[in-house]
């Protein structure tokens, strides 16, 4: 467990001062030689110095080859002399404790002339350790970039910078986490995006008091509106030309050193059902496919719960050749439908986390088939109707259409008070649910702006590339819902004029 040492209280004497910081710096040094990876030594030759630094953190070739020879080699007689020789950027001589800890721990190598000096030298040597850029695996696209962000935030950058060369494109880095201390950056075009939107998203993320921050999806849950919604409010992706697209619109990306997803925001719940082909093929087929993802999720919600709803109290809505199958199949079972429903769900679920937590061949093997055993043996042992079996299974099949993985995971959640609505109350607890879902996505909010738009409010300018896409030369404007300084995308006339070649 961590124990938050207090600062020695400041001495009206400066001697003493000196004397209680050199002591903090001292149990400093002592606290981290009890690692084995740390190293400290007497480096004797021209310059007689103390050496210190954290050997897992540090590149090892850059000490043997940029500083030990020069500090053997030369005459230094101070720590300001070694600065100027030092052919290294950010190389800096301070005897402020805060800094000194905050440096070593993530690679620095610390030089005193003396021993017990208070007064050092820190020279960057952080060796960074990350994959390559691979894929995406999440958001996987048949055209278009196969480049996927990674854990290291300085690569991550460097993917969004090589796409938007612009000296508008800002960045504000901070650092949250009282003990990880994790880099964040705050990413932006300047002249587009609406100031109120970064210092809302600044804001939120300095009054995070938390002591670790591993993952974007600390600061999802941190900073959103409503924290208790199941509804995400922030967009999250691996792929940087999604990210650069959300830039260019006016937004505000949020990357956390550590992982391989940025954030988006603010964003609405049209968003999530768009995926990265859509913009890659012509506008009709994105558009067609779009609306196939709607559906499917409606119907991914609405199936079990109609399936308990109708077979409780509307058999009259049932035509009687379906009726004599429905019949058929349920003659032999001895559960209610809400209880045939609700095992069959639970274990569509079982089958998703073992596969998600297997290793990657074991949990396709079982996801396959495991669904095929237990719903063949289910069916023979008159457990649950085959019309059901398939109604679940299609239903669990839509779900997996939805192309950001946070907006499936709250289809998954949604489904089961339908379900219970549809016991209760039958077609009108399914009516009242969806109202009530309807009024919480209208109250909801991303960073401060409306999360249902473009439908509520409604904004006919934002329903260009909200459920269907049309051509890019209808895109003239940015979203109404960024509030752009620069609401210009292209010249509205020049886009409708068609030129022949020989013009």
């Amino acid at each position: 467990m961590w124990k938050w040492k207090q600062k020695p209280k400041q001495q009206k004497k400066r001697s003493e001062g000196n004397s209680a910081n050199q002591e903090s710096l001292e149990s400093f040094l002592k606290t981290l030689g009890g690692s084995d990876d740390f190293v400290r030594y007497q480096l004797s030759g021209d310059t007689s110095c103390t050496i210190s630094y954290i050997k897992t953190m540090n590149e090892p070739k850059f000490i043997n080859q940029q500083v030990l020879p020069l500090l053997k080699n030369t005459h230094l007689h101070s720590l300001e002399e070694m600065q100027r020789k030092i052919p290294i950027e950010k190389v800096e001589v301070t005897d402020q404790l805060d800094i000194i800890r905050e440096k070593v721990m993530i690679g620095s190598v610390m030089i005193q002339l003396k021993e017990l000096d208070e007064k050092v030298l820190l020279i960057p040597a952080t060796s960074i350790e990350a994959r390559d850029v691979g894929i995406p695996e999440v958001e996987f696209s048949v055209v278009g970039p196969k480049e996927a962000f990674v854990e290291s935030l300085d690569t991550n950058l460097n993917l969004i910078r090589k796409r938007l060369p612009l000296p508008q494109l800002t960045i504000s880095e901070l650092n949250i986490g009282k003990v990880t201390k994790t880099r964040v950056s705050v990413v932006y075009i300047d002249g587009i995006v609406d100031p109120v939107n970064v210092e809302t998203v600044k804001q939120r993320l300095n009054d995070i008091e938390y002591d670790q921050m591993i993952d974007s999806s600390f600061i999802t849950q941190m900073i959103a509106d409503n924290s208790n919604s199941p509804f995400p409010q922030l967009l999250d992706t691996e792929r940087p030309d999604r990210v650069v697209g959300t830039l260019v619109e006016g937004k505000v990306a949020i990357l956390v050193d550590g992982s391989p997803h940025a954030l988006t925001c603010p964003t609405t719940v049209v968003e999530f059902f768009g995926a990265a082909d859509d913009y890659f093929l012509p506008w009709h087929l994105a558009s067609a496919f779009r609306l196939i993802r709607l559906f499917a999720v409606i119907f991914s919600v609405l199936s079990t719960p109609l399936y308990v709803a109708i077979l409780t109290y509307h058999h009259e809505m049932i035509p009687g050749e379906l009726m004599a199958t429905i019949v058929s199949s349920r003659s032999d079972i001895p559960f209610p439908p809400i209880l045939e429903v609700i095992v069959l769900e639970l274990t569509i679920e079982l089958l998703r986390e073992a596969g998600a937590r297997l290793p990657t061949k074991i949990g396709q093997t079982i996801g396959i088939v495991g669904g095929i055993v237990i719903g063949t043996a289910a069916v023979d042992a008159g457990l649950t109707s085959n019309v059901l079996l398939i109604i679940v299974a299609l239903s669990a099949l839509a779900s997996f259409t939805t192309p950001v993985y946070q907006i499936g995971n709250t289809i998954r959640l949604i489904r089961f008070p339908f379900i219970i609505g549809a016991q209760l109350w039958g077609l009108i607890g399914i009516s009242m649910c969806m109202v009530f879902f309807i009024g919480h996505l209208i109250k909801l909010q991303s960073i401060g702006r409306p999360f249902f738009e473009p439908i509520y409010p409604l904004r006919i300018l934002d329903l260009k590339d909200a459920f269907i896409r049309l051509p890019f030369s209808k895109q003239t404007e940015r979203p109404i819902l960024m509030r752009t300084q620069d609401s210009g995308r292209m010249d509205g006339k020049r886009a409708k004029a068609k030129r022949d070649i020989d013009e």
